[in-house]
């Protein structure tokens, strides 16, 4: 008990210490004003290149999305998230000792090994696929999807509603985003940074004002004119658990036949049956899982 006790403490005193590092000291792999410099480089795309003419610089909710992406990008984890990760590590690990196992027993290679990038590749992919079928779940599980509602009750898209999701969902990604973790070792926090940066990158851009597809790259990159279906209010009949539910890559929708861009988007209703009741305040959308009983 003693052991999580101390983990409890370190992981907020040590999350605290580097979060304050984050903000008062700059360096290529920060990620508060990485988060910053992507957001106002997608946001100015979006203003020059506006697909949807007629929407408002600040958006419907632009301001409630804001406020979203800084919460779930550094408070949440202050709050909750690096404990629960420690935790489950801690636990998972004690009960690989229990059955005389290492977490080393599960590492299929170690990145350095490889030539350099091409572990890195490896892991972004495995990563992704990891991703993109946690994605599906948050969708098919009625549980999981009363939470990933929040993510889609977004009614005008804006890079911003990228990072609009309950705090539910990194919990159910970060769970099973150690899997990969823990079959390919020797990353340091630079690998690290360029594979979460790229994927920020693509999810701003995927939630955009933007009208492009990427050309052929669209099979292999999810894109605005793929995304914007995956919020689209009315689906076919057949797909009623969603589609494109790439969150880099839009390979795994067409390897596995959840592709669905039936024509030009820009102007369909974003949202799901029965959004015109679900709360449109941060607080309120929050509790409203735990309120429903469907």
């Amino acid at each position: 008990m003693e052991k999580y006790l101390d983990i409890f403490r370190e992981s907020y005193a040590g999350y605290f210490r580097y979060l304050l590092d984050e903000i008062t000291r700059f360096h290529w792999e920060n990620y508060f004003y990485g988060l910053i410099a992507v957001s106002l480089g997608v946001w100015i795309l979006e203003l020059l290149f506006p697909w949807r003419k007629n929407q408002k610089v600040f958006r419907k909710d632009f301001w409630l999305d804001t406020f979203y992406m800084f919460f779930n990008f550094f408070l949440l984890n202050l709050i909750v998230l690096i404990f629960l990760s420690n935790t489950a590590e801690a636990l998972f690990n004690d009960f690989l000792g229990v059955v005389g196992l290492q977490i080393s027993n599960f590492e299929l290679f170690n990145a350095n090994a490889l030539p350099y990038g091409v572990g890195l590749l490896i892991f972004f992919v495995v990563s992704d696929f990891v991703q993109w079928n946690t994605h599906r779940l948050l969708h098919r599980v009625p549980f999981l999807w009363n939470f990933h509602k929040v993510h889609h009750s977004v009614k005008e898209m804006g890079f911003a509603a990228h990072l609009r999701y309950h705090w539910m969902e990194p919990v159910v990604y970060k769970s099973l985003l150690y899997i990969p973790i823990a079959i390919i070792g020797g990353f340091n926090i630079e690998d690290v940074a360029i594979v979460h940066f790229f994927a920020l990158t693509v999810g701003h851009l995927n939630h955009a004002n933007l009208g492009w597809d990427y050309g052929p790259l669209r099979y292999i990159f999810n894109n605005p004119k793929m995304h914007i279906w995956h919020h689209a209010k009315v689906l076919p009949k057949h797909t009623q658990y969603g589609v494109n539910y790439g969150l880099t890559l839009s390979l795994w929708d067409y390897l596995f036949k959840t592709n669905h861009v039936p024509h030009d988007g820009r102007d369909i209703e974003l949202g799901f049956s029965g959004d015109e009741t679900f709360p449109k305040d941060f607080i309120t959308q929050e509790l409203y899982p735990l309120k429903t009983k469907k």
